[in-house]
């Protein structure tokens, strides 16, 4: 839809005067809400509207600069009262509150843990003493950084662990076993690993990569020397990539792929929208045991639930 001209106008009809700082954030913001109709003050005025980045030192009744990218992205003028920013004397967030923001965020699809709604949602359910912008903040700034490592070496010896895990959980969870299962597997599985420790066990062999798509992409190439460490290399930085990308820990990375068959695209697809490109559901843990059964009836069934094509890389993948 086009973007609304009106966008940034009050109730009658007078423009929204904002104030901002120079700097990065007012470049960026300026054409923003001059398109919608706003207006930029070149100092804070009366009844003007104070904006300020989250982070930063902010009075009482400053707004964030997400209320201007919030608007815009739904195309409509939102209350003021979600944004508003409570002044800081810095609250520092116990352990206790931040895994409590873990566990809230576990699970939750990327474009939810990137966008505000989630946020406002976790502060009125009073989750932590602090606004849902600090929350956010330190989720995206402090907590999901601490979730990964760099991967510190490429040896396709050192692969597994949460690949295991997350296989796991996939199956518990499809079977809906309880949360200290769950829990187990956090344990003794190795959560938390560089992408380049998540599955030692796996075979390496290119022929054997935990990635069909990959591999597949590698066929068509001509002939190489390359070792499969270049394979669990490629692999690592595609999920480091999607990590960073959609703003998610590694243990969603390996899960996604495995719902995805393994398919890089349709994995970015579904990691930023929860859904298939193609239009045909994610796999279960109960289509796979479906999958199992020597059953031409069954067999049937799956492919008119996700299409020939899709079965057969299912087959490929599991046998993997």
């Amino acid at each position: 839809a086009a973007r609304s001209r009106s966008l940034f106008l009050w109730d009658d009809g007078r423009p929204m005067r904002f104030y901002l700082r120079p700097g990065l954030a007012k470049l960026r913001l300026a054409p923003l809400v001059l398109a919608g109709g706003g207006r930029l003050c070149r100092v804070l005025e009366p009844g003007a509207v104070l904006l300020v980045q989250p982070g930063e030192a902010a009075p009482d009744g400053a707004v964030s600069t997400e209320y201007v990218t919030e608007c815009v992205e739904r195309n409509q003028r939102l209350p003021l009262e979600p944004f508003l920013l409570a002044a800081r004397g810095h609250l520092s967030f116990t352990e206790a509150e931040d895994a409590a923001l873990l566990r809230a965020v576990r699970g939750q699809g990327a474009v939810r843990v990137s966008g505000c709604a989630l946020w406002i949602e976790l502060e009125r359910s009073g989750l932590t003493r602090h606004s849902w912008q600090a929350m956010r903040d330190r989720y995206l700034r402090h907590l999901r950084p601490r979730l990964w490592e760099p991967p510190r070496t490429e040896d396709p010896t050192q692969i597994k662990g949460l690949f295991a895990a997350a296989n796991r959980e996939f199956e518990s969870t499809e079977s809906e076993s309880d949360s200290s299962d769950v829990a187990e597997l956090s344990t003794k599985d190795g959560v938390g690993q560089s992408p380049g420790e998540i599955a030692s066990d796996l075979k390496t062999r290119p022929e054997d990569s935990a990635f069909p798509d990959i591999h597949l992409q590698r066929q068509e190439r001509p002939k190489t020397n390359c070792s499969s460490s270049s394979v669990v290399g490629q692999v690592v930085k595609t999920m480091e990539h999607f990590m960073e990308k959609f703003a998610v820990d590694l243990f969603t990375v390996t899960q996604a792929f495995l719902k995805n068959s393994g398919d890089v695209e349709a994995t970015s697809y579904f990691l930023q929208t929860g859904r298939r490109s193609d239009g045909y559901p994610v796999w279960s843990r109960e289509d796979d045991l479906e999958l199992q059964k020597d059953d031409e009836h069954v067999r049937n069934k799956l492919i008119a639930k996700f299409g020939a094509e899709n079965v057969a890389k299912r087959i490929a993948f599991r046998e993997s």
